[in-house]
């Protein structure tokens, strides 16, 4: 309460959210005098969140409906309170999932699986620092289409500009403006490749942190989408005529004890110390079950492709961004890795956690990684493929025991049987594509 009036808000409502498997945000809104029973007990929510499709159906998931769908207790996390620039008297704060059966992380909660694998990384007296970029669409209305909804300012060649040629309503400088009243540690934005495409860059800090803003710079940004009647969009591959949308993030690793970056070395083969090389050869060697979490969804693998500049082959490269995994130029204390390989769709906590569970392995096992890119990308014969589909994808999660071990085997069974029911889900779906090219001819 202290902390509210200490604001200098007049704040009297508490929105308390945490992310389900999807990284959609779920949220509950408190008066601020109930507050304090919030923080003693905790919110009661149906565990089934994990296990909800996007349609509204719940999944079954074991210890969901086979258990007789029980609780789990989210407790507001004061610490990451702040008023919403946008929502008068509101306040905004995340909630940690606990389960109330033995009072530890719930284990399909995806903050809790990062938590899990920093704890890891803090054996080895090692922080993890991450900076995440995030791309999106913005759609306005349209009625009588078949999605009901067209890209926002259609027109060709705004790539890496601002102002009003590709956005004439101000939808950016709006949206960045809140989101640095938010406290986001926003550092600038764009418009991108595509029309009504947007890139909002955030800056780097300890990865739990990292994770937690950019769950709620998406949460934010569909919010914000909706108080304009526009729909801000993560899909990976929105439209059939453009391309799609990535979730890259740049890591970096620096010393409990000196702070130092670990990741530099100038004495090294490319500048990079050992620490880097192996973390890199880590996240090579897991890729095939990191597009699981990374490229969640049926949509995700339709962005893939030669010439897409999305990285459907596991390779890397200095300074090369037709590579999953890019070395920037920058040495020193800027050493970092940037990981290309996920979109746009894709939980922010389940990127971070999976990307560092990767390169702890590489680093555990002292992996050295292969030759890097030279020239343009996209050639079969130079590097292996990632996975083609989310079944391949979740195949490769599956047989990838030590990854899954330091993820978690009860999230990651949660996870796999509520993803390989959007899979089954899909095939029994006919499609619009279906309809035009069988229906007239057979």
């Amino acid at each position: 309460m202290e902390r509210l009036a200490a604001q200098g808000h007049e704040i009297d409502v508490v929105r308390v959210t945490f992310p389900d498997l999807l990284g959609t945000d779920r949220a509950r809104d408190i008066l601020v005098e109930h507050l304090p029973s919030a923080l003693g007990h905790g919110l009661a929510f149906c565990r089934a969140v994990y296990h909800t499709s996007p349609r509204g159906d719940t999944v079954d998931v074991a210890g969901g409906l086979d258990a007789g769908l029980p609780d789990i207790l989210v407790k507001p996390d004061l610490s990451t309170l702040v008023p919403l620039p946008w929502e008068p008297g509101v306040a905004w704060c995340l909630g940690e999932a606990t389960d109330p059966a033995t009072g530890e992380r719930a284990p399909e909660s995806p903050r809790g699986v990062l938590q899990r694998v920093l704890d890891a990384w803090a054996e080895h007296g090692l922080v993890p620092v991450v900076g995440p970029e995030l791309e999106y669409f913005l759609c306005e209305e349209a009625p009588g289409t078949p999605t009901g909804w067209r890209r926002y300012a259609e027109a060709p060649g705004n790539i890496y500009t601002a102002g009003l040629r590709g956005d004439p309503d101000r939808h950016l400088l709006r949206t960045i403006r809140h989101l640095r009243d938010l406290g986001l540690r926003v550092t600038a934005g764009n418009h991108e490749y595509s029309s009504g495409q947007f890139e909002i860059n955030l800056d780097h800090s300890e990865a739990l942190d990292a994770a937690d803003r950019g769950f709620r710079f998406k949460a934010a940004v569909k919010e914000l989408a909706r108080k304009e009647g526009k729909l801000a969009t993560f899909m990976a591959k929105p439209f059939n005529d453009e391309g799609g949308s990535g979730f890259h993030i740049h890591l970096s690793v620096v010393s409990d004890t000196s702070g130092d970056n670990a990741f530099d070395d100038p004495a090294a083969p490319h500048g990079l110390s050992d620490l880097a090389r192996h973390a890199l050869a880590g996240i090579l060697a897991h890729a095939p079950a990191l597009a699981a979490l990374q490229n969640p969804t049926v949509n995700s693998y339709k962005r893939f492709g030669p010439d897409t500049l999305a990285p459907w082959l596991i390779d890397w490269g200095l300074d090369n961004r037709s590579a999953m995994l890019r070395i920037p130029p920058e040495r020193g204390a800027a050493s970092r890795l940037e990981v290309r390989l996920g979109d746009a769709s894709a939980n922010p906590y389940l990127v971070v956690a999976s990307t560092l569970a990767a390169a702890l392995l590489g680093i555990r096992a002292g992996e050295e990684p292969p030759a890097p890119l030279e020239g343009y990308g996209y050639d079969v014969s130079k590097a292996p493929q990632l996975p083609a589909s989310l079944t391949a994808a979740l195949d490769a999660l599956v047989a990838d025991g030590p990854l899954t071990e330091l993820l978690g085997k009860e999230f990651t069974s949660s996870f796999l049987a509520y993803k390989r029911n959007e899979v089954e889900r899909f095939q029994q779906h006919v499609t619009d594509w279906e309809f035009g090219e069988y229906a007239y001819h057979i």
